[in-house]
């Protein structure tokens, strides 16, 4: 009885399959050394899709396709992986803040300032996931992170350094930095907080026109430090009464 030779089928499908190299595991391409960002981006979409309240890092894995014990050496908590998401919502607002400066009109403090402003009202409105994580301090540990501090730091001292050139120019009323830099970032905050929160409707503002809106606050906003800091136009001289012949 002759032996009949074995096919090469199966080594050639060997030597192909060694050629396409490892499959990608999960629904979420997951390959080996990118487990952290497949997982902060199934985190977003939780949020997206039921809020914050739908987190957990055993959800997030499952999403992401990975075993429930997978994730747990980059995040230990449902927290340590909400600061992550919180870091790099933090980043994309950070670089969005310091382009729009940097394109502003050129030696015009007040102009870098309206330009930041708009910037960050347009990125919260572009990313509203992103927006709702990073603004809320209960779900991260803000203090344990070093990114989000430096860079919420760097863009409070650039709003601070934007007004004193304003004052020194006699652009801007002579406030305190510090107050303005609140009152900067309360107004733009509390207009990206109505809009992702669904608020502006009921103030005659609907969606389609909540950019526009928002950006003619932002005029009013700086065109009253304008205001404030131009030098008072001289009164007529009072007129005293005529005395009696």
């Amino acid at each position: 009885m002759t032996t009949r030779p074995r096919s090469s089928r199966s080594s050639k499908a060997k030597v192909a399959a060694k050629k396409a190299g490892p499959r990608k595991k999960g629904r979420a391409g997951y390959h080996h050394g990118n487990l952290r960002e497949v997982l902060i981006e199934a985190t977003l979409a939780l949020v997206e899709e039921g809020g914050p309240e739908a987190v957990t890092v055993r959800e997030a894995a499952r999403r992401a396709g990975v075993s429930p014990g997978a994730p747990f050496r980059h995040f230990p908590t449902r927290t340590s992986l909400m600061t992550a998401v919180a870091e790099e919502a933090t980043h994309r607002l950070h670089d969005a803040v310091f382009a729009a400066v940097a394109s502003s009109e050129a030696d015009d403090p007040l102009a870098a300032l309206r330009a930041m402003g708009r910037a960050y009202l347009r990125w919260a409105y572009a990313n509203p996931t992103h927006f709702a994580v990073v603004s809320d301090r209960r779900l991260i540990d803000y203090d344990s992170s070093q990114s989000i501090v430096r860079e919420n730091r760097e863009m409070q001292a650039l709003m601070v350094r934007l007004v004193i050139e304003a004052r020194k120019r006699g652009l801007a009323a002579d406030i305190d930095p510090a107050v303005a830099r609140l009152a900067s970032r309360a107004l733009v905050y509390g207009l990206a907080r109505m809009r992702v929160d669904g608020h502006l409707p009921q103030w005659g503002v609907q969606d389609a026109r909540s950019t526009e809106a928002a950006e003619a606050v932002i005029d009013l906003f700086i065109d009253g430090l304008m205001r404030a800091g131009r030098p008072a136009a001289s009164a007529p001289p009072r007129r005293r009464p005529r005395s009696g012949p």
